[in-house]
């Protein structure tokens, strides 16, 4: 276990003790004689442990009390519905600034909901992509809300600026490759999400973030499972919530303020990603195309200039216990994913590995 790395972009690895724990839990959960897979959401230790687990999270984001914490069923895909659904009618606009895949597929799906504005920001520039600075994006007056995702992990593009854009405007953001990596101001923001399977977790919860004022755009056509006010009411627990899913974000949240909270775990990131990003640059064997300015510290695609050898790269590094470096389907190449729980010693594994591999293949 302590010589595994995995680099997938999610599910992505979790941290030795949080998974010692799961595995002591998985049987026996706080002494309770059953397993927390078991554990009703109705039970008073389960329900403790939620609240401490919210508070947490208000606690390593610096969540105000003007804001809500909801977490939900369907990943962020299904805030890509539930937001146009909650806070806008059909006719009405909204500003989509799409930067890679995840923003423009969240821009199509609001299509079913309202008249979203689809706006391309990235370019490029001496071969290499880039993105429009923020304070020259093209704001609509008429749009109720701006949408955007600060870190794109297919492309591994991310944009480290916040939005100071009129006070007026609805701001929403998916952070679901970037939440509690990196320090954000809530308060630039209506509203963020995230699904968890990345720095929160596993599959099968996402967390909203949300302004209360925007609890009070409610309307009646929305599903019940998607409606934020339905949800804020019954304390995310309208239906059966995914325990399990819930859990481990706990324990995720304690072992990231047991690792030093946030700022603690920013400068790490920004350690490991500068790590590999430094080799890859000194070698004509690799390259990274993404503008050094916009380069996500979260997901690094690459490439082999000699791209016959990449099923071979990765035949090699699953074999040097290097797993999940694949390359999305839409790009190819490669792609490592430095997670909160990715260790700088697996990065430097990963940039040993690289540089044999150019050596016995040039």
């Amino acid at each position: 276990m302590n010589n595994i790395y995995n680099f997938s972009a999610g599910p992505a690895m979790l941290p030795k003790k949080v998974m010692v724990q799961i595995k002591k839990d998985f049987l026996n959960w706080n002494n309770l004689g059953i397993s927390v897979l078991e554990l009703s959401h109705r039970n008073e230790y389960f329900f403790s442990f939620f609240k401490e687990t919210k508070n947490n999270l208000k606690k390593l984001l610096f969540i105000p009390n003007n804001y809500e914490i909801i977490f939900c069923h369907g990943g962020a895909r299904g805030q890509f519905s539930a937001i146009p659904m909650n806070l806008v009618q059909k006719n009405d606009k909204s500003d989509y600034f799409c930067s890679g895949f995840w923003s423009y597929y969240a821009a199509e799906e609001a299509k079913k909901y309202c008249s979203p504005n689809i706006i391309d920001i990235t370019q490029e520039i001496d071969e290499q992509k880039s993105l429009i600075p923020m304070q020259n994006w093209p704001i609509h007056s008429h749009s109720e809300y701006i949408h955007y995702c600060p870190n794109e992990t297919i492309e591994g593009i991310a944009i480290f600026e916040e939005p100071q854009f009129e006070k007026n405007k609805i701001i929403i953001g998916d952070f679901s490759s970037t939440i509690l990596s990196q320090q954000i101001n809530i308060q630039n923001y209506h509203l963020i999400y995230a699904s968890a399977q990345k720095n929160i977790g596993i599959p099968g919860l996402t967390v909203v973030i949300i302004n209360k004022e925007l609890l009070k755009y409610r309307k009646n056509i929305v599903p019940s499972i998607l409606d934020y006010n339905t949800l804020y009411m019954t304390q995310s627990m309208f239906n059966t919530p995914a325990t399990f899913s819930w859990y481990v974000a706990g324990l995720m949240l304690e072992w990231l303020i047991e690792s030093g909270g946030i700022k603690t775990i920013e400068k790490k990131n920004k350690k490991k990603a500068l790590y590999l990003y430094d080799f890859i640059d000194k070698t004509d064997f690799y390259n990274n195309n993404i503008d050094k300015q916009y380069r996500s510290n979260m997901n690094i695609p690459f490439f082999i200039k000699k791209q016959n050898l990449t099923n071979l790269f990765l035949k090699k590094a699953e074999e040097n216990n290097l797993f999940g470096l694949k390359g999305h389907n839409l790009i190819g190449g490669l792609r490592a994913s430095l997670y909160n729980a990715m260790p700088l010693k697996g990065v430097k594994k990963l940039v040993d590995f690289m540089y044999q591999f150019e050596i016995d293949h040039r």
